[in-house]
């Protein structure tokens, strides 16, 4: 499994607001510079955030971008199913797939399951919070 930058800057971005004052709106620019991701790509992923209820956002004169959740209240598998779709190992685990031929005969199928549930809860057990004690 390899998290993408997508997924990575997603992370970084709310670390970044947790970072600061709680009430505050930060303009992209400030968050882009910071975290040296540049505006463009910021315009790619903000929405998703903002969509999803994990940022909030003011457009205008004082506007920008707040957490939307509490810190200890996000997890880090949310943000990377919400940014990577979903994080299976093997495409016959993805939300969605079609069933697979081979599923009944598979010989590894029990191991990538398993590597997907320890997977998911690994990342369901870190908190931003959790992150930015570190």
């Amino acid at each position: 499994m390899i998290v993408s930058t997508r997924g990575r800057y997603a992370l970084r971005v709310l670390l970044d607001l947790c970072s600061g004052d709680p009430d505050a709106f930060v303009p992209m620019k400030e968050i882009a510079k910071r975290e040296g991701i540049s505006v463009k790509y910021m315009e790619q992923i903000m929405p998703v955030l903002v969509k999803n209820g994990l940022v909030e956002a003011v457009h205008g004169k004082g506007g920008g971008y707040r957490l939307g959740v509490k810190p200890s209240e996000c997890r880090v598998g949310d943000v990377l199913r919400l940014t990577e779709g979903d994080l299976a190992p093997v495409a016959c685990l993805s939300c969605g797939a079609e069933p697979c031929k081979r599923y009944a005969d598979c010989k590894t199928i029990g191991m990538w399951s398993e590597f997907n549930r320890i997977t998911n809860e690994y990342f369901d057990g870190i908190t931003l919070s959790d992150l930015n004690k570190g």
